[in-house]
């Protein structure tokens, strides 16, 4: 083999090793974090569901109730594991990720609930909701950098004119 075809050899093999995984195998990456989400809201594991987390990573949830980093993040999942959500059910429902950078993304996540308490010990409906999340990719994996959390309702049209007909 002359130079010239081994230095083309050289560039081929060079760009088949540093490029980027495609965008496709990104979002299964980003994906199978959601899934280990509901696998460890369903075990009810407080510190498995944490560590999904980045170490300065924050929950606003359906509440609005902020929590600033992981070991909050986990002290109050306890608290809420220990009766409110002992029996709970997350199912993820659907997700749509959107790259911002090869190594940051957001998105979107419906969800369902089931099993919940509500005061004084009876169970709630189910419930539905959507998740905001911004995810970062930190060696290798996908790591939840800032999660908000809303209950869904159905979406009404909006009333054109005050107690007018809604069309």
């Amino acid at each position: 083999m002359n130079v010239r075809g081994l230095g083309g050899l050289l560039v081929l093999v060079l760009s088949l090793t540093t490029t980027p995984p495609s965008l496709a195998q990104q979002t299964d990456d980003a994906i199978r974090e959601f899934q280990q989400q509901a696998e460890a809201w369903n075990r009810h594991d407080a510190a498995a569901y944490a560590r999904l987390f980045t170490d300065d990573g924050d929950v606003v949830n359906v509440l609005g109730w902020w929590w600033k980093n992981p070991g909050e993040i986990r002290s109050k999942l306890e608290d809420a594991f220990a009766f409110v959500f002992r029996d709970s059910t997350l199912t993820i429902t659907d997700v749509q990720v959107r790259f911002l950078q090869p190594a940051i993304a957001v998105a979107h996540v419906s969800w369902t609930l089931g099993g919940a308490k509500s005061p004084p010990g009876a169970s709630a409906p189910p419930r539905s909701g959507i998740q905001l999340q911004v995810l970062t990719k930190q060696s290798g994996r996908w790591l939840i950098a800032s999660f908000q959390n809303t209950n869904s309702v159905p979406e009404t049209p909006f009333p054109k004119a005050p107690g007018g007909p809604k069309s």
